[in-house]
């Protein structure tokens, strides 16, 4: 272990704890992977025998040689949790969604500046395949004034399956949970929009949340709809952009997340992660003539998230997903879900609390 070894401890080793987070954090150059708060069974140390299992939070914050909590709770503990963390003067990170509010992001944003601590939020999907190639599309330039893109994230899970997380009346459905991460997307590649409408629907049978949304961001020169459902044996396309000159289309080819349930341990030698025949369909106009073009897969790598909060603890570095980030983000969901419950188009006033 080194002078600059970020000791870190897990509030929760369920799926989350134990599919995204420990393996990164125990083969990442400059970390220490300490354990985790565990209030039933204890497993962490039986998957990393150098690990101890924490009784308590309050265990967690009296102990000196923890650098870096992760809250990866339930979201209706974020707040709550990542608040005792920041005031303990610990770094955080916070997993999605956020917060259950913008103001809550405000709050906690404004809390870890005041303690001079560094406030991370779990956005991996930033480091996806599907979206690091979309994102290239986008700085191509080939597509002209985008005027209407669609970002998609579905799945086949036709039956309710009583899940404690994402089925949760209060916390779960699958804006909280897909949707937390298509709209970080969607504000990291286009902004604030000025207005959203959407749709929540429950067509499951005897589903206790939303598991289908549709969700139109209204920017001044273009619509940007958000999508997903859970009853989708054949898949949208992960992205679709439309500009005035062109067209592209991209597949989800990110397996990362399926390589972990899997069991896979990361490894930076081999941690190719992405579908080599889902290549993006690039359609665009050169001098009147229509070309089409397909575009490799980017490499997806989660490696490249804990590596940028290292660089932004120990070097003071941009943050990767920041509080503010995430503020950005919880305003924009705060906005979709008063729309789905009120069937309207809802303004959104955005306080740039970073100016």
């Amino acid at each position: 272990m080194t002078i600059n070894t970020i000791r870190t401890v897990l509030l929760g080793y369920g799926f989350s704890g134990k599919t995204f987070f420990a393996p990164f954090l125990d083969v990442s150059e400059g970390y220490l992977l300490k354990g985790a708060w565990e209030r039933s069974k204890k497993k962490i140390q039986h998957d990393y025998d150098y690990t101890e299992s924490y009784p308590s939070l309050e265990a967690v914050l009296a102990d000196d040689q923890v650098d870096l909590v992760v809250v990866n709770t339930p979201i209706d503990t974020h707040f709550e949790y990542a608040k005792k963390v920041l005031e303990a003067g610990k770094h955080a990170i916070v997993e999605k969604a956020f917060t259950n509010t913008a103001e809550e992001a405000k709050e906690l944003h404004l809390l870890a500046k005041s303690k001079g601590v560094h406030l991370f939020v779990f956005q991996n999907r930033r480091y996806d395949s599907d979206f690091k190639t979309a994102q290239k599309v986008l700085e191509m330039d080939k597509l002209g004034e985008l005027v209407e893109a669609t970002i998609s994230y579905d799945f086949f899970v036709p039956n309710v399956r009583g899940d404690v997380h994402t089925e949760h009346p209060k916390s779960g459905g699958e804006y909280n949970n897909r949707g937390s991460h298509i709209t970080d997307q969607a504000v990291n590649l286009f902004g604030i929009p000025d207005a959203v409408l959407a749709d929540f629907a429950a067509l499951r049978k005897d589903s206790p949340v939303e598991d289908y949304f549709l969700a139109t961001l209204i920017y001044p020169d273009k619509r940007v709809k958000l999508r997903a459902k859970d009853i989708s044996l054949e898949h949208e396309y992960g992205y679709v952009f439309h500009g005035r000159n062109g067209s592209y289309l991209q597949d989800r080819t990110d397996i990362q997340e399926d390589r972990l349930i899997a069991g896979a341990i990361p490894s930076r030698e081999d941690w190719v992660n992405h579908k080599d025949h889902k290549d993006g369909k690039l359609s665009f106009l050169e001098d009147g003539d229509k070309i089409t073009e397909f575009i490799k897969s980017e490499e997806g790598n989660y490696f490249e998230y804990f590596d940028a909060v290292y660089q932004t603890i120990i070097n003071n570095a941009p943050s990767p997903v920041s509080g503010w980030d995430g503020y950005r983000t919880m305003t924009v969901m705060d906005a979709v879900r008063k729309s789905a419950e009120e069937g309207k188009i809802i303004n959104i006033k955005y306080e740039d609390i970073e100016k």
